[in-house]
């Protein structure tokens, strides 16, 4: 009789609980040889791409799955705590305020934070969309400042990129609903866009921007391109030596890589984000990976390359556990679809352009197919059709309803 020794499973740490971090460790917790560690800053996991909807009448469960329930029945431990440190040599991985973690593979998915780029006062005075609260927090806004008795109706929108673009036009039906639910009948809502660029969606062929552009006009957003914004205060926007007047200014225009990086002396690219090999490793590192939007990669930036990474990264940590070749990293263009305001979207898909109603169909199937992603068909049914549901939060519109 010949004793035989079960070696413990590979202990893969997952920092991040945003598209890349949930697709890695869905795709890894059912490999026998592979326990799983999902560390994340919150208990819940945000659907960024409906946030703005979230802060123009949508329900905050829109944009929002807890992770219990994504993970429920999966053999995933899950860790709430921000990741502040990561020892290279020694494989632990620093938990602000909490014990450590050894890990032998871990996988970055940390996701950007918002950048002021230091212009005085945004910090202080600009609404964002970031999060779940702050959509919820801008909303509150939207309705408080109508209870005033004098209520200012401009609105600035700052950055001519998909989420500035997909708020401005929401914004333009969602103000003009709430306004006449608020009995103000003689006044009209002004909505103003500011882009630093020559057109909107910069990084897309011209055509997808002009097309945008025309329906932001339409819907009565007045656009400010190239045009830089110098400062804020209570009462006003400085754009390029000009005074815009708003008491609601929402910065859309800038993020920038999770500080973790720089802090734990990260080789970055001139644009801030990691070097990495072709496995989508740092250069000299076989245990870690980073994805998403911390790795230099073309597509980084988007929820679709923070899905197709995680699951790269995923199937190549078991081919590196199995002793198999792993595969090259082949970045995946996304398809890019952009709402703008009701029954329109913009689709920019490989070599084909087309908008309007069927791009509006589209973008309601790619957040299904969002949401299969990382749940099972039942529970993804149901998360997608809370896109459906209104949440106010106001006592004149009321707090939340079902759709008309």
């Amino acid at each position: 009789m010949t004793d035989t020794k079960q070696s413990s499973p590979t202990h893969v740490v997952v920092v991040g609980g945003g598209f890349g971090g949930v697709k890695t460790a869905l795709e890894l917790c059912d490999n026998p040889s592979v326990h799983v560690t999902l560390v994340s800053e919150r208990p819940d996991m945000y659907y960024f791409p409906t946030l703005y909807h979230t802060a123009t009448g949508g329900a905050d469960e829109e944009s929002s799955i807890p992770l219990e329930q994504i993970f429920a029945g999966k053999p995933v431990t899950i860790k709430i705590g921000r990741a502040n440190t990561v020892n290279h040599e020694q494989k632990i991985l620093g938990i602000e305020g909490q014990s450590s973690i050894i890990y032998d593979i871990v996988v970055f998915a940390l996701g950007v934070v918002t950048n002021y780029f230091n212009i005085p006062g945004l910090k202080e005075y600009a609404y964002g969309i970031k999060t779940v609260p702050d959509a919820e927090r801008l909303k509150r806004h939207l309705h408080a400042q109508l209870l005033a008795g004098k209520p200012d109706m401009n609105y600035i929108v700052v950055g001519g990129g998909p989420t500035g673009i997909e708020l401005a036009g929401a914004l333009s039906f969602y103000l003009r609903e709430i306004v006449k639910k608020h009995g103000i009948t003689h006044r009209v809502p002004h909505i103003d866009l500011v882009e630093a660029q020559t057109s909107l969606m910069p990084r897309l062929p011209k055509k997808v921007g002009r097309s945008i552009a025309r329906r932001l006009r339409k819907l009565g957003v007045k656009l400010h391109l190239n045009s830089r914004v110098e400062g804020a205060n209570a009462e006003e926007l400085l754009v390029s030596g000009k005074a815009l007047r708003s008491h609601t200014i929402i910065w859309t225009a800038g993020v920038a890589n999770n500080p973790f990086f720089t802090n734990n002396d990260f080789t970055l690219s001139p644009r801030s984000k990691v070097q990495v090999d072709e496995f989508l490793r740092p250069v000299g590192k076989t245990d870690i990976y980073i994805i998403g939007d911390n790795a230099e990669t073309p597509y980084s930036g988007m929820a679709q390359t923070a899905l197709y990474d995680g699951e790269f990264v995923a199937h190549n940590i078991q081919k590196q556990l199995a002793g198999d070749p792993k595969l090259a990293y082949r970045p995946k263009e996304p398809i890019y679809i952009t709402p703008v305001g009701k029954n329109w979207a913009s689709v920019e898909w490989g070599r084909w352009y087309f908008d309007g109603w069927l791009g509006w169909l589209l973008r309601g199937a790619a957040d299904l197919r969002g949401f299969l992603d990382i749940q099972p068909i039942p529970e993804a049914a149901e998360q997608w059709s809370r896109m459906f549901d209104q949440e106010d939060l106001c006592p004149v519109c009321g707090f939340s309803s079902a759709p008309d």
